[in-house]
């Protein structure tokens, strides 16, 4: 039996979240420059998407780059965008087709002009898909996400003064980046780090973990398929006991 034939369709996560880490050591170890290995990335970043969508996962959002990345070498940088650009273009009717549906998160205005109106572009291409949900986190990061929520509140709100009562996780997430998109249950964390490097803290409060060794470029479905069987040998109690879970 295969990998796929194992999992449980009735146990889907319904939300996966990606931590795409390896390109620069999977590049390096080729004797390339890093940028070799975000291009082979995209390789990966499609046969999850098509993986997930035929599994019928609902959502799947990928921590494609960070506000930390702003600190890396300026050609990096630069041909990261320029790659976000190529693939944008490249796979717009690959998206169409499959009927996903893309979304963001992350402040998008504040990569170049020509990479947010791309974007902008075909989330209102896609906006009336059904099929999965496609999230890229893009110049984000989850402690200015909570930061900003912060901001957003107080700026809405300094008018009529907030009933200190009336705060609690409801109200503060509809401020979130995320406020559409459920909690992910399942992280897959690729290259054998053992962080989540400022994603979703919010959010993963209750997520299952899964690390493994395999860099960004070589991750395909298979790797996928692995980490959702690892995921449905869990139990989720969510601070309750065993008992109360089987009942």
């Amino acid at each position: 039996m295969d990998l796929k034939d194992q999992i449980d369709k009735k146990n889907l996560p319904q939300h996966i979240a990606v931590i795409m880490d390896g390109n620069g050591r999977w590049a390096q170890k080729k004797g390339n420059q890093r940028i070799f290995g975000h291009k082979n990335g995209v390789k990966a970043v499609r046969d999850t998407v098509e993986g997930a969508a035929e599994l019928g996962i609902n959502f799947l959002t990928l921590y494609a780059f960070s506000t930390e990345n702003w600190n890396r070498p300026k050609q990096e940088v630069n041909a990261l965008m320029s790659l976000l650009i190529t693939s944008i273009n490249s796979e717009t009717d690959t998206l169409i087709k499959n009927n996903v549906r893309l979304l963001t998160i992350g402040n998008i205005d504040g990569l170049p002009k020509n990479v947010t109106a791309k974007l902008k572009g075909l989330i209102n291409q896609t906006a009336n898909n059904t099929g999965l949900t496609l999230v890229l986190a893009l110049n984000y990061s989850a402690r200015w996400e909570i930061v900003n929520a912060v901001k957003e509140i107080i700026a809405e709100n300094r008018q009529n003064p907030i009933d200190v009562d009336s705060i609690n996780n409801e109200f503060f997430e509809r401020y979130l980046n995320t406020k559409d998109i459920p909690d992910p249950d399942l992280l897959i964390r690729t290259s054998g780090e053992y962080r989540i490097s400022n994603f979703l803290i919010w959010q993963m409060a209750y997520s299952e973990l899964y690390f493994t060794e395999v860099l960004w470029p070589d991750f395909r479905r298979n790797d996928l398929y692995e980490a959702i069987v690892d995921y449905q040998k869990r139990e989720r109690r969510f601070g309750k006991i065993s008992e109360q879970i089987k009942k």
